[in-house]
């Protein structure tokens, strides 16, 4: 595909969706697809890098969950455990309204993300920093958290709810495989309350989970705990 084919694929694919995105959008994401499949030849960033792919597995898929929940115009986020940017940096793309905070405890990876930025003229800060320690710096800071990370819901509750203030959300992006009701009694003590579960799919019929946590009080100060401990025993 030449430049304005793959332009109108991501369009295609993003409309496939439900969301209508820009040619402009679209071209910085084609630019973010080329500048982070030649960065990842030194720097294991991610395992998908053919094109196709990466537009749906790793652009719609960070966007797309946020298109079914209500994000305030200029809303504030951190995105924890940011890897490769995902979601932040695509969705930092279609709303840029948005201030983000993109949190990473692998200082190479965090080069990348200011070098990603500067490449899509995206604004964002870049954190280098292990997010449960960040989390007892910026207690309470922003409207909402977001994750795309493997780990277990009560284990991510733990490193996510801390950042978000009350009235907030904590927006998790799951697979389908883990029993979410389960986490409802760590995100309780962490002063959250599951509001919505939602499955859907992705344009290629890859399977996802939606889940969001309602702040509806301070988070005790303790949480969150050392990295050892949260691993050790879970909430």
């Amino acid at each position: 595909m030449n430049d304005a084919e793959r332009i109108q694929f991501v369009i295609d694919k993003f409309a496939e969706s439900g969301i209508t995105i820009t040619a402009e959008m679209a071209e910085k994401l084609v630019r973010l697809c080329d500048f982070m499949v030649e960065y990842n030849k030194n720097v294991n960033l991610t395992s998908i890098t053919e094109f196709e792919e990466v537009v749906v597995k790793h652009f719609v898929d960070s966007v797309l969950p946020f298109f079914m929940v209500d994000i305030p115009q200029g809303s504030s986020f951190i995105d924890v455990g940011t890897g490769a940017g995902f979601p932040a940096l695509p969705l930092l793309v279609v709303r840029p309204d948005l201030k983000g905070v993109l949190c990473d405890s692998l200082n190479k990876r965090c080069i990348y993300l200011e070098l990603a930025c500067k490449e899509i003229g995206v604004r964002a800060e870049i954190i280098h920093a292990r997010s449960e320690e960040l989390g007892r710096k910026k207690r309470e800071c922003f409207d909402f958290a977001t994750a795309r990370a493997v780990a277990a819901m009560p284990v991510l509750s733990e490193y996510c709810v801390p950042f978000v203030r009350v009235g907030g959300s904590f927006i998790a992006l799951k697979s389908v495989n883990e029993d979410i009701e389960s986490a409802a009694g760590a995100v309780a003590k962490l002063g959250g309350k599951i509001e919505l579960i939602k499955d859907y799919n992705i344009p290629n019929g890859d399977k996802r989970r939606l889940v969001v946590v309602k702040k509806i009080s301070q988070t005790p100060t303790k949480y969150p705990r050392s990295s050892a401990n949260i691993a050790k025993k879970p909430l």
